[in-house]
């Protein structure tokens, strides 16, 4: 059932092509009848997603932009099509809440892979990962890379279960990523961990950590899809998917065949990778409507040029928002160091680097007044955050960035 490749499933495979994922949306709430002769998607110059193809997403009609760090915007021909097949589901006529439809991931997935869906978020694989691996080795000890809130909790549930070396010194504060050359491994763990995007602090590795022979871990929940991913350099990668690939109920784990099989006695059943696996992932009921979701944002990143051109966005629109903070002459501030800055989520303070809380609850007030939501920072840190996940256009980001010149040019002292 679970087509763990990024090719388009072939005529005739009972799953008819998705018009309403392919075309410029024109009136709100228009759909289409039938699949047009030409591409799903229509197409840029140099290949590159048409403005019409990179549809406004959700609450369009009302002219609201969510910068949610999640769960995140969806594409609103998404939204639109998902509406359609609630209650028909491709002219099978039952609800799609009543199947589960695999979907075919935007990534090339060796064959030595298998490709899972879970429930139980990106939090359940904190427990999930060590429980599966730990008794890959004797000593049952993991490393841990811990340069953000997601992997410190991922660590800190790690020990119930194991022996957790932190790699590199705790940080002071979660602005950067420690120089790989300087990390600590051990030798005897039974994998290396890394959160690859910190939604919280907006720090983001922009590579592939070099841990020789070791087994490479990775949570890629909140910058999954938004670039090429090479997944031999793997063991293990899983995602929740309501950042860039759907919406909140359904995990991906990509796991390479020779670690599955190794839970430990303790491990719940609905997390043992080699049950789901034997069982195509339906050992206990799926979560219907996430897996659905999801495989209409599959098919919408796969037409729009898939995650190349979803990491070609990414640069630009977070840049777009850079820009102006690093121009602005700490007007507005960003913590994270240049080389480590998300191109997911983008932090910063207004008035100085601790912030000047009245200035910026006026800034979210504001904001909203134009229709702009969800741009709070994490309670943890305060301040400003906006989000700019897959489905977040280049459009949306003009009009917050052409507030936040505005909002500086009204309020600097």
């Amino acid at each position: 059932m679970i087509r763990a490749s990024c090719q388009a499933p072939a005529n005739g495979s009972g799953v008819r092509a998705t018009p309403l994922l392919g075309q410029p949306i024109g009136r709100p709430g228009r759909l289409f009848r039938k699949a047009p002769s030409g591409p799903l998607f229509p197409r840029g110059v140099r290949g590159e997603p048409s403005a019409a193809a990179m549809d406004p997403g959700e609450g369009a009609q009302a002219g609201v932009v969510n910068f949610g760090a999640g769960p995140a915007k969806l594409p609103r021909a998404v939204l639109l099509e998902a509406q359609k097949e609630l209650v028909d589901y491709k002219g099978l006529g039952i609800s799609v809440l009543a199947l589960v439809q695999f979907s075919s991931l935007c990534i090339k997935i060796p064959d030595n892979y298998k490709v899972i869906f879970l429930q139980g978020g990106g939090s359940g694989q904190f427990s999930g990962i060590p429980l599966n691996l730990i008794g890959l080795k004797e000593a049952r000890c993991a490393d841990y890379v811990v340069t953000g809130a997601w992997s410190a909790k991922a660590a800190k549930e790690a020990e119930k279960y194991a022996k957790v070396n932190l790699v590199h010194p705790k940080l002071s504060s979660y602005t950067k990523i420690p120089d790989p050359s300087t990390w600590n491994l051990n030798p005897d763990a039974s994998y290396v961990y890394y959160c690859a995007n910190e939604t919280v602090h907006g720090v983001e590795f922009d590579f592939v950590p070099d841990v020789g022979n070791a087994l490479l871990v990775c949570d890629m929940s909140s910058n999954f899809l938004s670039r090429p991913v090479d997944v031999t350099k793997f063991g293990v990668i899983f995602a929740g998917a309501q950042k860039n690939a759907g919406c909140a109920g359904v995990t991906v784990v990509i796991v390479r065949e020779d670690l599955i099989g190794f839970a430990l006695k303790e491990c719940p059943i609905v997390l043992d990778y080699k049950v789901q696996v034997e069982n195509s992932s339906l050992y206990n009921t799926p979560p219907c409507f996430s897996i659905y979701i999801m495989g209409l944002v599959l098919e919408w990143i796969k037409n729009n040029g898939g995650t190349a051109a979803m990491d070609k966005l990414s640069q630009k629109k977070s840049q777009m928002i850079y820009d102006i903070i690093d121009r602005s002459n700490e007007f507005y501030v960003c913590p994270v160091e240049r080389k480590n800055r998300s191109r997911m989520n983008v932090p910063f303070r207004i008035g100085s680097i601790k912030g000047d809380e009245a200035l910026e609850k006026k800034f979210l007030d504001k904001a909203v007044e134009n229709n702009m939501i969800s741009l709070k920072g994490h309670r943890s840190v305060g301040g400003i955050r906006a989000s700019l996940y897959n489905a977040v256009t280049v459009e949306d980001v003009e009009k917050l960035a052409s507030f936040m010149k505005s909002f500086m040019e009204t309020y600097r002292s």
